[in-house]
């Protein structure tokens, strides 16, 4: 052999070398982006090759799977009661990356997730047969919560303050998950929900943080109590009525201009939403205490999970006084999610106690066994005193028995409450926004409930949080204890 043959015949080999070595990095190392890339419709047909599992409530299915007659995806995602529980479902979609619970257990749903593979399944690298979701749901509860939302923009949300279990999960104006589950059709339906003014995929029940005015100051009462600011709901306040701002000469009234506001306690102040008192509360505390107080009870936490991630609800920092003094009332940059309200309401009904809310109780295999049980891995935080929830409960039953919250009142439950009606756009130049949070409690059974109204066809003059969202809360805590 010659020496321009030899050359070339190592020349060819290393070119060999070469792409064996390329085909062997595409294999092993690029293989799995490119199996995993969402534009690789592979994956689609494989994950709707065969049903999905299900999501459970009460026992019952609220999801299922169906033939598709054209297309080369077998099965598409139904929903039973889709608009009902949408805000807890979220959607399964051929065309769209799946959301809400759908999204988080998506492996589980569609038989990916390792824990379900049996021996078999490994050898034969088979897809394992699907798993189920087991949630925390009260169908009574969730269907109470929508059917008094009605046509409202709102949301609300019910825990159980003992277990953390949530129980309702509502948002309004809601849809029907099935409208996006079909790759023909889902397109068409994504663009006209997206087009929609009042956004109906928007899930405002964990996903919309709103300024919650004065339900906010059960927070300030808290932290003023608990710091020793005042020894008991009944203790006289030093708050002048009206309230000048620190700093400024913008003068803060209360809504009842005839109410007992100067210098109320904080029972009467809460009774009758005194401004000034809760103003004035939040200067002489300083924004760290009432900070403090509000991350306690779980704001400025952006990684709450329940497994649906939550938006954080939010106490600012860096203010000046009066910036502060309006923080008190739930305004300036305070914001909070309706989850985020309950959440208050469970720990004070709780003893002071927090259980970490969770709407999954359970997940598991396609024979019914248990992977993860998660009410046996909730935690609890005591974010206040035994004896500050006990005087905030006896302040709060106050509110609803003979102050702002008279709508809430059950005959034979026990129900403590709190209004708040928080200004919306500049100057309050648009509808502002009705709350309520409260709790229940009836034969051994407890429930809280907080209930946001965003939008409604009542007059200006009409909306209250004791008008249009302590109905809503009393529907809701009438399902929760009615046995």
């Amino acid at each position: 052999m010659n020496k321009t043959i030899r050359r070339a015949s190592v020349f060819a080999l290393l070119l060999v070398f070469a792409l064996l070595i390329r085909a062997t990095w595409v294999q092993f190392y690029e293989g799995r982006a490119l199996a995993d890339d969402q534009d690789n419709r592979r994956n689609a047909i494989e994950t709707y090759a065969k049903p999905l599992g299900n999501i459970i409530v009460a026992g019952q299915a609220i999801t299922g799977s169906a033939v598709t007659t054209d297309s080369d995806l077998r099965y598409r995602r139904t929903y039973t009661d889709g608009p009902l529980y949408a805000a807890v479902t979220g959607y399964a979609s051929q065309s769209y990356a799946p959301t809400q619970l759908e999204g988080v257990y998506a492996d589980l749903l569609n038989g990916t997730d390792s824990r379900l593979k049996s021996v078999m399944d490994t050898v034969t690298n088979q897809r394992a047969d699907p798993g189920d979701v087991i949630t925390t749901i009260d169908p009574d509860v969730q269907k109470a919560a929508y059917d008094a939302l009605g046509d409202t923009k709102g949301a609300a949300v019910a825990i159980d303050p003992t277990t953390g279990r949530i129980l309702a999960v509502v948002s309004t104006p809601s849809y029907d998950p099935s409208s996006l589950t079909d790759a023909n059709t889902a397109g068409t339906a994504w663009k006209k929900l997206n087009a929609d003014a009042d956004k109906p995929l928007t899930n405002r029940a964990l996903r919309q943080p709103l300024p919650p005015g004065s339900t906010f100051k059960l927070v300030v009462a808290a932290a003023a109590l608990e710091d020793g600011l005042y020894s008991s709901v009944d203790e006289k306040t030093d708050s002048p009525d009206p309230y000048t701002l620190p700093g400024t000469t913008t003068v803060l009234r209360n809504e009842n201009t005839s109410a007992p506001c100067e210098n109320a306690s904080i029972r009467v102040a809460l009774q009758y939403s005194c401004n000034n008192v809760f103003a004035r509360m939040a200067v002489r505390l300083g924004q760290d205490k009432v900070k403090a107080m509000a991350e306690k009870f779980g704001f400025n936490d952006d990684e709450l999970d329940v497994p649906v991630r939550a938006y954080a609800s939010v106490y600012p920092s860096g203010m000046d006084e009066s910036s502060t003094a309006l923080t008190g009332i739930g305004q300036f940059d305070v914001t909070a999610t309706p989850l985020q309200m309950a959440m208050v309401s469970a720990a004070i009904a709780n003893g002071g106690k927090l259980e970490s809310p969770h709407m999954v109780s359970q997940i598991t295999d396609s024979g019914g066994d248990v992977l993860t049980n998660y009410d046996d891995e909730t935690s609890s935080t005591q974010v206040v005193s035994s004896d500050t929830a006990e005087q905030l409960q006896s302040a709060m039953e106050t509110v609803v028995e003979q102050g702002t919250g008279t709508n809430a009142q059950i005959d034979g439950v026990t129900v403590g409450g709190k209004t708040g009606t928080a200004q919306h756009g500049e100057n309050n130049s648009k509808t502002p926004y009705a709350w309520f949070t409260s709790y229940g409690k009836a034969d051994g059974k407890e429930v809280a409930v907080a209930v946001v109204v965003e939008q409604s066809d009542a007059a200006r003059s009409e909306v209250s949080g004791n008008g249009l969202a302590a109905p809503v809360a009393k529907a809701m805590m009438e399902a929760a204890l009615k046995n």
